[in-house]
């Protein structure tokens, strides 16, 4: 009996010698890099372990020091200067199902074409890690990580697991090339259905807060956005710009504000811009709206050489179009104001109102050209109910024709502006009259013009300057066909004979003052040269009686 109760204990011993031995070799480096050949030889991986350590400060836990893991022919999945893991009863059962991992001083790469892990855990944590992700949905590139996954269960395409809770910390983070620091994200992921309950970060100066969530097939729900103080520089184009945003997926604000924001870019700019977006989606480049709004105002808003100071806008977004309730903005040192509507269903700007005064307006070096350029797919017409013009200048300093007109005074009424994406006056009634002018170095007095145009025409009841001596009273009319075909009859009272020279006609040869007479026709829209188009009559008869007629061509 005695010998076998010796047995016992001599096996006992041996046993606990070899659990010894066991602990104590696990722990070198041998050990490790057996680890690490074994792994790699039987598994579609690639290990590197340099170290395998244990403390009895914390029973539960082992830690692997100087860790490499990638996938065979992929580059590096993950490098970590230390990896803890954590024990559980569970692993008696199932041996690769730990506690806790933690990931410690290194770089995780989210390969989506990676395949499964072999292990799971409780919990997945990060600590002071680096976070990449390269795949069609998220590039990211995120420093000083620090996050917590709950539970972890890696699946093929999806390292971090398909339904988990989640907390998310970056000192530094570039995602889709947007860079944002102090970063923080909470959130959970059910089935591929991504719920952000609160995130934040310091974004290009300012503040981002939101409250969003991701549905299976890719569109987002924004249940509240909001940038406050940002000041962002872009070398893109407003439209390059705005080209960003509607290639992301389906997105719904259900509320965005913008707060005291500056954004530049190349020939745009929009400084200490208050904006706030309510119950829109944007899908494909287009929106839609059940019950929406957008109100916004700033300082300046800058867009090439088309310059609005003090801008305010109130709208209301509808499956019909938009209300706009109020528009008022300052622009070339004068005041602009409207309220109307855009309606969806024929790209129609309809306009209650439009008030412009005391406009001190130079005319682009290509007006006549942007004139003839076709508007945008979804502005087809505008629609002014009623037009007021009050002191207003306006220059144009073509050299080739230059003029300038002041303190123009006018209204209209049922101006049909654009129609078929073509400017023009296609309907309506239009009477100006401005103090004085200037028309290519020739200078009058009193100018006026009233107009009104249907479907089929264009008639200038009266268009009259007064000159220094006489006047000058012409009626035309332009037909709407392609073209803009014309015919203008002029004549002039004691004017200078001379008068027309200035304005393209050839040297008449009298001097003096006298009366003219003038039959012109051509082509306002030319496809040429507005002159070759032209054909007319001019007789202009002298003072002392002597007469002049000459023709074009």
């Amino acid at each position: 009996m005695k010998f076998i109760g010796k047995l016992l204990l001599t096996l006992l011993l041996l046993v606990v010698l070899a659990i010894v031995l066991l602990y104590v070799v696990g722990q070198t480096g041998w050990a490790a890099g057996w680890l690490s050949r074994w792994i790699s030889d039987n598994s579609e991986y690639r290990l590197s372990v340099a170290k395998i350590s244990h403390s009895w400060n914390q029973p539960g836990q082992i830690s692997l020091e100087d860790v490499k893991l990638a996938k065979n022919n992929q580059p590096q999945a993950l490098v970590a200067k230390r990896v803890d893991l954590g024990l559980s009863l569970r692993q008696i059962t199932e041996p690769r199902y730990f506690h806790s991992v933690t990931l410690r001083d290194g770089t995780l790469t989210v390969q989506p074409q990676a395949a499964t892990l072999p292990v799971q855990a409780d919990v997945l944590q990060l600590s002071n890690m680096a976070l990449q992700s390269n795949d069609e949905t998220w590039q990211l590139n995120a420093q000083q990580v620090n996050a917590g996954i709950t539970p972890w269960q890696p699946k093929a395409g999806h390292l971090l697991g398909e339904n988990n809770q989640f907390q998310f910390s970056a000192g530094s983070m570039t995602l889709n090339g947007i860079p944002a620091s102090q970063v923080l994200v909470q959130g959970e992921l059910k089935q591929n259905q991504l719920k952000l309950n609160n995130f934040g970060a310091d974004l290009a100066q300012g503040d981002l807060t939101g409250v969003a969530s991701r549905a299976a097939d890719g569109s987002w729900q924004v249940e509240r956005l909001r940038l406050s103080g940002v000041r962002m520089q872009t070398p893109l184009t407003l439209a390059e710009f705005w080209q960003r945003f509607t290639a992301l997926p389906p997105v719904t604000l259900k509320r965005f504000d913008l707060i005291d924001a500056r954004l530049e870019g190349k020939e745009w700019a929009f400084n200490d811009l208050d904006l706030s977006l309510q119950n829109v989606t944007f899908q494909q480049g287009d929106w839609s709206s059940e019950d929406g709004s957008l109100n916004f105002n700033a300082s300046d808003l800058i867009n090439g050489g088309f310059h609005l100071i003090d801008p305010i806008m109130n709208m209301r977004l509808s499956p019909a179009g938009i209300a706009i309730q109020q528009f008022t903005s300052r622009w070339e040192g004068g005041l602009l104001r409207t309220s109307g509507s855009w309606l969806r269903a024929n790209n129609r700007l309809q306009l209650d109102e439009v008030a412009v005064a005391a406009l001190e307006y130079t005319l682009p070096q290509d007006w006549r050209a942007l004139w003839l350029q076709p508007l945008p797919h979804w502005l087809a017409e505008v629609y002014v109910n009623k037009l007021t013009t009050n002191r207003n200048l306006i220059i144009d300093i073509n050299p080739d024709f230059p003029f300038q007109i002041t303190a123009l005074d006018g209204y209209g009424g049922n101006l049909l502006l654009a129609r078929d994406h073509q400017w023009g006056i296609w309907s309506g009634t239009l009477n100006l009259n401005g103090s004085e002018a200037t028309f290519n170095k020739i200078d009058v007095r009193r100018p006026s013009l009233v107009l009104n145009a249907d479907d089929g025409q264009i008639n200038v009841t009266e268009l009259s300057a007064f000159m220094p001596k006489g006047l000058l009273e012409a009626k035309a009319t332009v037909s709407q066909l392609p073209g803009k075909p014309f015919t203008l009859s002029l004549s002039g009272r004691s004017v200078p004979v001379n008068t027309l020279q200035q304005w393209g006609w050839q040297p008449v040869p009298l001097e003096g003052d006298g009366n003219l007479q003038l039959q012109l026709k051509g082509l306002l829209n030319s496809d040429g040269l507005f002159k070759s188009s032209l054909k007319g009559e001019l007789q202009a008869t002298a003072a002392d009686g002597r007469t002049v007629n000459q023709q074009l061509p």
